[in-house]
Order: C-alpha cells, then sequence, then structure tokens
C-alpha cells in the first residue's frame, strides 16, 4: 500500500482493542464533543443575532463532530479519550489514517449496530473498521519511572 507520506508508528503490532475499552473511550469523547458543540452553537447564535435550529444547527454539529474526530484521528491517531485509555487508530498496515478513511469511519460509526460486531468477532472489528480498512488498537502500559 502507498504510504503518500503518511507517517508509520513505530510500533504497530498492538492487539485490537476491546469493546469496553472503546466505549470508555467514546463516553470520554462525548463530553469533549458535547463542548464544541456549544462553542459551535454559541458562536452560530452569535453570528446570527438569535437562536440557529433546524437543518443549520444539524449540519454545523454534523460537520464539527467529523472536524473534530478527524483533526485528531489524522494528525496524531488519537483522540483525547483514545488517550487516556491508550487507545490509537491506524490503518491495517501501521500507518495514520488519511482524510478519506476518517470520513468512511465517521459515517460507518453511525450504523450503530456495527460496533456489536465488535462482541461477535474474534479480532474485535466492528463494521466502520472493516469499511475503511482501520483499526483501534490497545496500547501496552507505560512504564513507570522510579
Amino acid at each position: 500500500m502507498a504510504t503518500n507520506g503518511r507517517r508509520r508508528f513505530k510500533a504497530h503490532n498492538h492487539p485490537n482493542a476491546s469493546f469496553i475499552k472503546r466505549l470508555m473511550a467514546i463516553v470520554y469523547d462525548s463530553l469533549l464533543v458535547l463542548a464544541v458543540w456549544m462553542l459551535v452553537l454559541g458562536v452560530a447564535n452569535f453570528i446570527n443575532g438569535e437562536a440557529v435550529h433546524g437543518p443549520l444547527a444539524t449540519s454545523l454539529l454534523f460537520v464539527s463532530t467529523y472536524v473534530f474526530f478527524a483533526f485528531f484521528w489524522i494528525q496524531k491517531g488519537q483522540t483525547l479519550g483514545m488517550l487516556a485509555w491508550r487507545l490509537r487508530i491506524e490503518d491495517n498496515d501501521g500507518y495514520l489514517i488519511n482524510s478519506k478513511q476518517a470520513l468512511v469511519r465517521y459515517l460507518g460509526a453511525f450504523v450503530v449496530i456495527g460496533y456489536l460486531s465488535i462482541l461477535l468477532r474474534k479480532d474485535n472489528l466492528a463494521w466502520h473498521d472493516i469499511w475503511s480498512t482501520t483499526r483501534i488498537v490497545q496500547l501496552p502500559n507505560r512504564k513507570k519511572t522510579t
């Protein structure tokens, strides 16, 4: 697979993350996304001079959520929730994911039942992992320095 200048992680042979760890990272990131939503709607309301609602508000929230996740996934391979739970997203060859993979993951994640496949598959992959040729890996514990 061509890398197109993308960065490969030094260690990329970690096991795929469990359903519970992924769920905990989702909960953590949901709180951050809620803060982003408040900021985006606050700015939109200020610019508009009144409350933004309906399709415009929905579109703003949809796009801002994608930008939040895509930025972290593409730049660092981790959202803040993933960092807290020692998870990382990478493509199947151990590289940072690209914008197309991020978009496929984001849209595919709306098929919520696809998360249940993690519980049924030995490789712990959700449908959107498969569709985007990416995976969430569990990073090892950090070594304590004494």
